[in-house]
């Protein structure tokens, strides 16, 4: 079998929650790209409907199923309908999630629930649903759950994310052990900084680019000082990594953590001082 075989997803399923916007409908568009027929399961429905049209174009199959993953029945009939409609299902990226920036002690316990709901038990209830069908089809299957750079390292105005984050870390390596025997991988990506509606002030409605916030140079040019290679991410990038990672390419890796950062992760609270220089304590040494 030769490389390109191998990345081929050729006839095979994938169910993306979040799948609407941002990393979940790259991941939609690449998969689909790669072969693969896609359920998206997305709380707008209008850009449930837009992913479905895009991948029509690309010639496969698409099931467009409006859900808000913090019903976790709503996210067990989307699996149902999943199975009933293609016979098969092999491939879920975990992807929904939401985030608000706040203090612990001045957020609620219902804010608290609501980030457990929809980062954490979603991903639960999907897996619980999905890899029953993929051990039954005898193929065995790849989930990838969508983490967040936040679950290795400390989240402050984030905690509860950032716990949930480090939570689906921990999930994916139990799952890679348990679900090892029916040939399901489970693997993890692990983004920061990355360009996606919701990041630019598109949280509602269609994703439409041309109404997105624009980030002021002083805006940019901060954010170009805490990433090695000095941009924000693209969603197609953890969209690929996902198919990847879901393909025969990658067929002896599961467990894995994958950072898809520009380098965050391994700057280690090293940023680019004012002048360019690699620094810590810019200001506090006369060689910094």
């Amino acid at each position: 079998m030769t490389s390109i075989q191998r990345l081929s997803l050729k006839d095979k399923v994938a169910v993306i929650t979040g799948g609407g916007g941002g990393i979940g409908r790259a991941c939609a568009l690449a998969m689909a790209e790669l072969g693969a027929d896609i359920v998206i399961a997305d709380i707008v429905p209008e850009r449930c409907e837009e992913v479905a049209a895009r991948v029509a174009e690309l010639d496969r199959n698409a099931l467009p199923f409006p859900t808000n993953v913090m019903d976790t029945d709503r996210i067990r009939q989307c699996i149902a309908a999943t199975e009933e409609k293609f016979g098969r299902l092999d491939i879920l990226v975990n992807n929904a999630g939401g985030v608000a920036y706040k203090r612990f002690l001045d957020q609620s316990e219902n804010s608290w629930r609501r980030h457990i709901d929809i980062n954490f038990v979603s991903m639960l209830a999907a897996t619980h649903a999905a890899a029953p069908i993929m051990a039954r089809g005898g193929r065995g299957g790849s989930i990838v759950n969508v983490a967040s750079i936040e679950g290795m390292r400390a989240g402050p105005n984030v905690a509860v994310y950032a716990a949930c984050k480090a939570a689906m870390i921990g999930f994916t390596r139990s799952m890679a052990l348990e679900l090892s025997g029916d040939k399901i991988r489970v693997n993890c990506i692990a983004p920061d900084h990355t360009i996606t509606p919701g990041g630019r002030g598109n949280r509602t409605g269609p994703v439409d680019e041309s109404q997105w916030r624009v980030p002021t140079p002083e805006q940019d040019d901060r954010m170009r000082r805490v990433i090695p290679l000095l941009r924000e991410g693209d969603a197609y990038e953890c969209g690929d990594l996902a198919a990847f990672l879901s393909s025969d390419m990658a067929s002896y890796i599961t467990g894995a953590i994958i950072p898809i950062d520009g380098g965050t992760s391994a700057a280690m609270g090293w940023v680019r001082g004012s002048k360019g220089q690699w620094t810590q304590m810019e200001g506090q040494r006369d060689d910094r």
